[in-house]
C-alpha cells in the first residue's frame, strides 16, 4: 500500500486530528498560478475530499436558517421583561422606534463598507440583519414571506423588476406621472 494512500485513510478515521495538522502545517505558494487570494471555489472545494470538517458552532444550516432560528427568538421576546431582553425592549418602544434603530445599524453599516473595514462590516451586517428581524416582528412581517417574495424575484432582471416597480408605484398613490416622486 502506498504511503499517501494510507496516510489519508488514517485521517479519514479522524476528522479533528486531520484538521488540526492541515491547520498545522505551513501554507506553501502556489506554483504557476496567480498568487494572492485563492479563488471562491477553492476555498469552498476541500482539497480532499475523504476528510471530514465539523462545522462551525453557529453554522447549523443554510443562511436563512440562522435567520429563521433568530426570528423565533425575538418573537418569543415579545412579552419577555424589556429591563432583560433587548429585544423586548426594542418592541417595546414601538414600530417608529424600531425603524430608527434599524436605519441607525444600516447607516453605520454603510460607513464601515465605504472606510473598507471588513471585520466591522461583518460585525454591522449582523447588527442591520438583527434590527431588520426585529422590525419585521414589530410590522408582521414573517420571514416566508421575505423568501417568498426573494423566490419570486429570482431570475428576473434586477433593473426590468425595478421598471415594473416604477409603472405601478405611482399608481398606488394615485399619481399621475411614471416618475417616483
Amino acid at each position: 500500500m502506498a504511503k499517501s494512500t494510507k496516510k489519508k485513510r488514517q485521517t479519514a478515521r479522524d476528522p479533528l486530528i486531520a484538521r488540526a495538522k492541515k491547520t498545522l502545517k505551513p501554507s506553501k505558494p502556489l506554483k504557476g498560478k496567480r498568487r494572492g487570494k485563492p479563488s471562491r471555489a477553492a476555498a469552498v472545494a476541500p482539497a480532499d475530499p475523504t476528510i471530514v470538517h465539523p462545522l462551525p458552532p453557529l453554522a447549523l444550516g443554510p443562511g436563512s436558517a440562522v435567520l429563521d432560528r433568530l426570528f423565533d427568538v425575538v418573537m418569543s421576546r415579545r412579552t419577555a421583561d424589556p429591563a432583560v431582553s433587548h429585544s423586548a425592549r426594542l418592541l417595546s418602544r414601538g414600530t417608529a422606534k424600531v425603524a430608527q434603530k434599524f436605519g441607525e445599524e444600516a447607516v453605520e453599516c454603510l460607513i464601515e463598507a465605504v472606510a473598507g473595514n471588513r471585520d466591522a462590516l461583518i460585525a454591522e451586517s449582523a447588527d442591520v440583519l438583527y434590527h431588520l428581524i426585529v422590525l419585521w416582528v414589530s410590522g408582521g412581517v414573517m420571514p416566508d414571506d421575505v423568501w417568498t417574495e426573494l423566490k419570486r424575484r429570482e431570475g428576473i432582471s434586477g433593473i426590468a423588476e425595478k421598471a415594473a416597480r416604477v409603472k405601478t408605484l405611482p399608481v398606488a398613490f394615485g399619481l399621475e406621472t411614471t416618475k417616483i416622486p
